[in-house]
């Protein structure tokens, strides 16, 4: 029988201490008022605070840079028809992924109240709801729902379009990501990966005019640059971005990736400021993981509309820019997403399956994903791997 010893939440448990409910749940924040308690005994620990304990759970601490994590990513997931849960739930629990990155739309949507039963006519689906008023209780069930997998492993988010109301309340207060900004935007690191999480809903809901555009613009300018120095970048080489909403998509319900001058690519309009693609590209950023779309959907290297593969018989060895993936499709109340008839040449590979990614970032030159389809019994739809023998810069452009 271990002998708990208590300490305020810190950073070390920031990513995992996700309770059910608003109203009862004790949140890991170090810079709260009301600083939970936490028993901790090696891996195992409890959460809670006073007479009210939760059960035991078994924490997965992370190793250093010389090791090769799996994640699983996604978007999109809510508490009606989350098709990927019990695949991802399972893989957690046999050990299959050592994180997550759920790329903003939790829940749909966190500040609900309920959902009235609408029948299996709608769309024939008999999980499918109406959401009604506020009040939380959405958010709460999507605690619950995922709480066999962040209490096991780190549980990254990045906010959605659906996480907006009264200004991102629930998504702050419900998450504590590293760093202090509120979850909008931070960075962490798994194995030889940095990751770089950021919101793209700084470009759509501007009731502060600029401020949080050139805050986050600034904030990603600056970690770039420490992050691409070549001390830092010799032990974690992958540079890793994940947003919300995509710069590129094939598909066609006029969302912003789908016009040429997306606002998260090029700016905002007139001036063009603060747009991605050239920063993420001027830092040579490996990997660019996005959702809002309700597909899967692979492309080429891509800058500026134009294909840049490593070479013709091996595209993703030694590209000459970003990879982007959408991974929107773990199965919400909303329906799948419709592609272009007529597909542009920089798309790879799509999916309108329900299901995840998988990534695992092996060492220094290889990183593979795969997309595992729900609707298809876990069957691996896409998978293919970046080599990369140098990361930095890519090639000089008129930028």
């Amino acid at each position: 029988m271990w002998s708990p010893t208590f300490v305020k939440a810190a950073a070390l448990l920031l990513y995992i201490l996700l309770i059910s409910s608003v109203s009862e749940c004790v949140y890991a924040s170090s810079t709260g008022t009301a600083p939970v308690q936490v028993a901790i005994a090696a891996t195992d620990y409890v959460c809670g605070s006073g007479g009210n304990w939760s059960m035991q759970y078994t924490l997965r601490t992370l190793g250093g840079a010389d090791w090769s994590p799996t994640l699983a990513v996604y978007g999109d997931m809510g508490t009606a028809n989350a098709v990927s849960l019990p695949w991802l739930v399972e893989e957690v629990a046999s050990g299959g992924f050592d994180a997550v990155l759920h790329v903003g739309d939790l829940a749909y949507d966190l500040f609900q109240c309920l959902y009235v039963h609408m029948g299996p006519e709608v769309q024939g689906r008999e999980n499918w709801f109406l959401p009604l008023q506020e009040g939380g209780k959405v958010g709460d069930k999507f605690m619950e729902q995922v709480e066999p997998i962040a209490t096991q492993v780190p549980y990254m988010v990045a906010p959605g379009n659906h996480e907006w109301l009264h200004n991102f309340t629930h998504y702050k207060n419900r998450f504590s990501m590293p760093g202090n900004s509120e979850n909008y935007h931070y960075s962490w690191n798994i194995g030889p990966a940095h990751i770089i999480s950021f919101s793209t809903e700084v470009y759509f809901f501007l009731e502060d005019g600029l401020k949080l555009i050139e805050w986050q613009y600034h904030w990603l300018e600056q970690e770039l640059q420490r992050v691409s120095a070549a001390e830092y970048r010799g032990e974690r080489p992958w540079i890793i971005a994940m947003g919300h909403r995509p710069m590129y998509c094939s598909t066609n319900n006029d969302n912003d990736c789908d016009h040429h001058n997306s606002v998260v690519r090029v700016g905002l309009p007139l001036e063009y400021k603060y747009g991605l693609e050239k920063l993420f590209y001027q830092y040579g950023v490996d990997l660019e993981l996005w959702g809002h779309e309700h597909i899967y959907e692979r492309m080429w290297p891509l800058f500026n509309y134009t294909v840049m593969n490593g070479s013709y018989e091996n595209p993703y060895t030694n590209p000459g820019a970003p990879v982007h993936i959408v991974t929107g499709s773990a199965g919400c109340r909303e329906d799948h997403g419709d592609f272009k008839k007529d597909q542009p040449e920089w798309v790879a590979f799509t999916s309108r399956d329900y299901g995840y990614s998988k990534m695992t970032v092996h060492n220094a030159t290889h990183l593979s994903f795969q997309q595992i389809s729900a609707d298809q019994g876990g069957k691996v739809v896409d998978e293919f791997t970046i080599i990369k023998d140098y990361h930095g810069p890519y090639r000089a452009m008129d930028l």
